[in-house]
């Protein structure tokens, strides 16, 4: 019988998930998914989560609880640094110890440390480490670590090609021309998640309008923007969307920024103060904040989303025909 592999659908899962999904069916065991975010996830995790937490990883806890009685395993890194000098959120940091305090009679967790600030000559030790739990074969590990980068970079190529992976899945595409462009910016946990994110992403499309996340961003040039930054900006994230803002204020290829955070969020206290700065500063460009909480009201959101689009479809439609009289 096939060990069950758990893997919550929170946080990193946005980014990295083909490529844990794929390296552990390669290895012969069964990967099991916690459902997409629904209501009954959300109350379960604000239940058995510390109140200081903010809502992904509320939403997280509770993903972890839906697996609890359906796995051998649950995978839970302890993701350090994915970029050499750079570092991830620190609610990644201490996770699996957060999860563990806070959740009892968890069936065992995978929570091998993944860090690239110690060295990249030691990843092929820490794939061998997460393989370990269904074999120990390291020629059987390292073959099924190949096969699962390759559906990584799929998954990074389809949402390039500007599929949006809602709630995991891709979405269908933008296939109607749209006559506004929007980027959605945020963190891939909170703008991908339908219910913590009220659908925004979903909003858009329905209004026919075209989206573009930071994903669908070349990283060479948010980096090349990230680097003319006046200090290093050693967050991950935070790089990521402050290099893509200054990206889409110099293209000018969009026509407004919706900013989703989370209550609570460290980083974004800061991030979305300087995106919002740089993208007037530099672009003059109409930016949106919504900041959400498990106690967030769809309809307050919708309302403030309506309006900003029509600011945009008048602005559009009057810019190049203001008086000039005054």
């Amino acid at each position: 019988m096939a060990i069950k592999i758990g893997i919550p659908r929170g946080l990193w899962f946005y980014d990295y998930y083909p490529l844990w999904k794929s390296f552990y069916e390669e290895l012969g065991a069964e990967v099991v998914l916690s459902n997409p975010t629904n209501k009954k996830i959300l109350d379960e995790g604000v239940k058995n989560t510390v109140d200081e937490a903010c809502l992904p990883v509320k939403i997280f806890h509770g993903h972890v609880l839906d697996l609890k009685d359906k796995a051998d395993f649950i995978f839970l890194p302890k993701i350090m640094s994915v970029y050499e000098k750079e570092y991830i959120c620190p609610k990644f940091c201490g996770l699996p110890e957060m999860v563990t305090h806070s959740i009892k009679g968890l069936p065992p967790i995978i929570d091998t440390e993944v860090n690239f600030n110690r060295s990249r000559k030691s990843l092929m030790r820490t794939v061998y480490s997460f393989g370990s739990y269904v074999t120990k074969n390291p020629i059987t590990i390292r073959r099924a670590y190949k096969k699962a980068l390759e559906s990584y970079h799929d998954y990074k190529l389809k949402i390039k090609a500007g599929n949006y992976p809602i709630n995991g899945d891709f979405s269908s595409r933008d296939e109607k021309k749209s006559s506004i462009t929007i980027a959605v910016m945020g963190h891939s946990y909170n703008i991908y998640d339908n219910y913590g994110s009220m659908g925004l992403i979903n909003k858009l499309k329905e209004q026919n309008i075209h989206v573009i996340t930071p994903e669908m961003v070349d990283y060479r040039k948010i980096n090349e923007y990230a680097e003319t930054l006046e200090k290093k900006m050693f967050w991950s994230y935070g790089r990521k969307l402050l290099g893509t803002a200054m990206y889409f204020t110099d293209a000018k290829n969009i026509d407004g920024i919706v900013y989703l955070s989370s209550f609570g969020c460290g980083i974004d206290s800061i991030i979305e103060e300087l995106v919002e700065r740089k993208t007037r500063k530099r672009g003059g460009m109409p930016f949106l904040l919504i900041t959400v909480d498990e106690h967030t009201g769809e309809a307050g959101v919708n309302t403030r989303l309506e309006a900003f689009i029509d600011m945009i479809e008048w602005r559009k439609r009057n810019e190049s025909n203001l008086s000039t009289h005054g």
